[in-house]
């Protein structure tokens, strides 16, 4: 089947370049700088995290981010901001299209529970600057706050879950306001105001950070210094344990974006000669700064300061809430200007992840306006609206479980399998040479041509080592819910069928979207 030629109908496009880097950066730079990357370090011994996490930062989230790129604006191109009109082009097959409504399931799944946890640091910000949580001075204080916010448990704090249903809904109007505001006048817009911002309130903390010394008197080794130097001297022997390069390839996933379906979507907006490596480089470079300087200097430093190396370790033990939303919110009280500090940590929170929001409800509003010609304020609506309706069962059934269950087959084994696919189809069945000359097309620098070689062969055994490694060590024990009390097995049960349905809800709107394209191709006269 011959090539059709590229599509000439007017698409938005970014305003500057600036913007785009901006823009996708902000995509980037998300909860998980500030949140998982900190317990990933403390969990997984410090220093030694960070060998295995650069060296996935460039054999694996560099090549993928190029991948993507380079898909995207080529799939731009042929009109197509979406996977499987990309993927078409790419593979001309029946099936290629589906195999890129994944591109689509991924990122309006990750939508459907990111947004409320999203809503949750634009709730802490306002308590910490009205003083809601003061007094609390123990972890498991701050954990009960947080399960009475939820609806979890009542006390003095929350009667029920109306404050957090409330913030839910004033994050997510925010979000498909910005979208339907337009590429340029809302995302854009939006990414050269939050991301500078952010960054200004994340060098605020490092600085205060940076001044504390040492709290407590009664324990001199406990400073900054000390957490800085448990992240950045390294344990060799930790090296040899798989786990830990397994647990440094997936936070390079979440750090950069790669494996969502929305770095492809915001490249189909570039014009064919703008530059993919630079531009890829500047916007990984902005994320790795985010994370490792800011992300790295200021809950595990500030945390081995006040709680000692043991204890930081065992908050980090509990994941990425334990520290962000019990442990932090204690040491900010212990400082002055609590309400201050604390409200700028939730604010950088809630402008990282209101960035990456945006950007993955992106993928589902571009297929409504370019395959069903929706006008973006209407797509916006109902994207919203369909997103409203699924984050139900998220929020008043997140006690049982629900929400870690969509985070694991979305947010850990859908990505390394969504890469695996688009890796296989852009370099191996498009073609190699033809991949790296789309990435390569307009560069204003020549990449060096080792990484034609890391990219055809090294990144994807990367991904199938990483699959194998996350099967074997957590696929056979969540499938299989060995791990999930039996009263939470019928939650379990609902949050995959509720993947399912979104799955198959974007196969539908494919295929609906391509029978639309015969029936209008046979009636244009010949």
């Amino acid at each position: 089947m011959p090539r059709a030629k590229p599509h000439h109908t007017q698409r938005e496009q970014w305003a500057t370049r600036i913007g785009l880097v901006f823009a996708m950066a902000g995509n980037a730079v998300g909860l998980g700088n500030f949140l998982r990357f900190p317990v990933q370090c403390a969990q997984n011994g410090g220093g030694a995290f960070m060998i295995p996490y650069f060296v996935a930062f460039l054999l694996l989230g560099i090549p993928l981010m190029w991948i993507e790129w380079g898909i995207g604006r080529f799939g731009g191109k042929y009109g197509h901001g979406t996977t499987p009109g990309m993927f078409h082009y790419l593979w001309q097959h029946p099936l290629s299209k589906y195999l890129g409504a994944i591109g689509m399931a991924i990122p309006f799944g990750l939508v459907v529970y990111y947004t409320y946890i999203e809503s949750w640091t634009l709730a802490y910000s306002f308590f910490s600057l009205t003083g809601k949580y003061a007094g609390i001075q123990t972890r498991e204080g701050m954990a009960q706050f947080l399960t009475a916010y939820q609806g979890g448990t009542q006390n003095e704090y929350f009667s029920n879950i109306g404050t957090a249903y409330l913030f839910f809904v004033i994050t997510l109007a925010l979000n498909f306001w910005i979208l339907s505001r337009g590429l340029v006048r809302g995302i854009e817009q939006i990414s050269k105001v939050a991301l500078p911002l952010l960054f200004v309130f994340g060098l605020i903390l490092v600085v205060r950070v940076f001044s504390i010394g040492a709290p407590d008197p009664a324990y001199p080794e406990r400073t900054v210094l000390s957490g800085l130097a448990f992240i950045w001297n390294p344990d060799f022997r930790t090296l040899t344990d798989s786990r830990v390069w397994v647990a440094a390839a997936g936070q390079i996933f979440f750090t950069l974006s790669v494996g969502f379906g929305a770095i492809q979507t915001y490249a189909s907006y570039m014009s064919k000669r703008d530059d993919i490596v630079t531009s890829g480089l500047a916007t990984a470079s902005t994320n790795e700064f985010a994370e490792v300087v800011i992300g790295g200097s200021i809950a595990i430093p500030v945390a081995v300061a006040f709680f000692g190396l043991q204890a930081t370790q065992d908050v980090a033990q509990g994941g990425a809430f334990n520290l962000g939303f019990f442990a932090m919110p204690i040491i900010f009280q212990r400082m002055p200007g609590a309400e201050f500090f604390g409200t700028i940590w939730f604010l950088l929170l809630f402008l990282a992840g209101i960035t990456s929001s945006v950007a993955m409800a992106q993928p589902l509003m571009a297929f409504l306006q370019e395959e069903f010609h929706m006008r973006r304020q209407t797509a916006a609506v109902l994207v919203g609206g369909l997103a409203f309706f699924l984050m139900q069962p998220v929020i008043f059934f997140l006690p049982y479980g629900f929400l870690d269950e969509m985070d694991f087959w979305i947010g850990t084994m859908g990505l390394v399998v969504f890469a695996i696919i688009e890796v296989v189809l852009f370099v191996w069945v498009f073609g190699s040479r033809k991949a790296w000359k789309e990435i390569c097309a307009g560069s204003d620098i020549r990449l060096p041509r080792i990484f034609y070689f890391v990219i055809k062969y090294v990144t994807p055994f990367y991904l199938f080592v990483l699959l194998g490694f996350w099967l074997i060590q957590d696929g056979w024990s969540v499938l299989t819910m060995s791990h999930v009390p039996k009263e939470n097995y019928i939650y379990i049960w609902f949050a995959r069928f509720l993947l399912t349905g979104i799955l198959l809800l974007m196969i539908l709107l494919v295929r609906i979207a391509w029978q639309r394209k015969h029936v209008i191709a046979q009636k244009v006269p010949k």
